[in-house]
């Protein structure tokens, strides 16, 4: 799909200093005194619109929410969404997801949602996929120990090498659904891609991994 540029996004959304944050390696280790509580972190890698993040942050308020979204374009979505509708426990940052332990401490972020990310379906482009093991260190660095990643998608190839990866890596998968919908739970939030896909009757593929450490 397309990325349509949008030059007044980073503008827009840095007049917006409650909700997006211009220098996130600020808050490193000092996320807490950002949300003035000690709330646990959820961290979603690849926002979207932010349909996802949003929604758990209504379903969990004593929750903690930061939306990683590479590019400008699309987070903004995210910040005009919560400009409209405030949420006190969501911020938004624009940054690579390589450099997320420039940005959290070991154990400041609680849980890893990854969902309906980029499958790089060209085995040369596999380093760059969300799930390859150079990104599990770094979700591992920011992640307490026993810190889980909870992961969904529409591509069954990206499911299957997810998989392998994880298990290479030395993670367990605690719960896993081959057709999220078909049983769907009541506390499932979900994405913009999600009620697409479901919409066209493709299967939700979902698991919950755990680091063995």
């Amino acid at each position: 799909m397309r990325l349509r540029h949008k030059p007044w996004a980073l503008d827009y959304m840095k007049e917006q200093s409650s909700i997006y944050i211009a220098d996130p390696s600020t808050l490193k280790g000092n996320w807490s005194n950002e949300f003035k509580n000690d709330n646990p972190i959820y961290i979603e890698v690849g926002s979207g619109k932010g349909a996802f993040i949003t929604g758990m942050a209504i379903q969990y308020p004593d929750v903690n929410f930061v939306a990683i979204e590479l590019f400008e374009s699309v987070a903004v979505a995210i910040v005009q969404k919560l400009v409209e509708e405030p949420l006190a426990n969501v911020r938004v940052l624009t940054v690579d997801a390589k450099d997320l332990c420039d940005f959290f401490e070991k154990g400041e972020v609680a849980r890893v949602y990854l969902n309906f990310s980029d499958p790089w379906p060209k085995s040369r482009h596999a380093k760059r996929r969300l799930t390859y093991k150079t990104f599990l260190s770094t979700y591992e660095d920011i992640l307490p120990d026993k810190g889980q990643i909870h992961f969904k998608t529409d591509n069954r190839k990206l499911f299957e090498s997810s998989l392998m990866t994880m298990s290479a890596y030395g993670m367990t998968f605690d719960w896993m659904s081959l057709d999220l919908h078909a049983n769907e739970p009541e506390n499932n939030v979900r994405t913009e891609y999600e009620a697409r896909f479901s919409a066209l009757g493709q299967p939700i593929y979902r698991m919950e991994a755990t680091y063995d450490n």
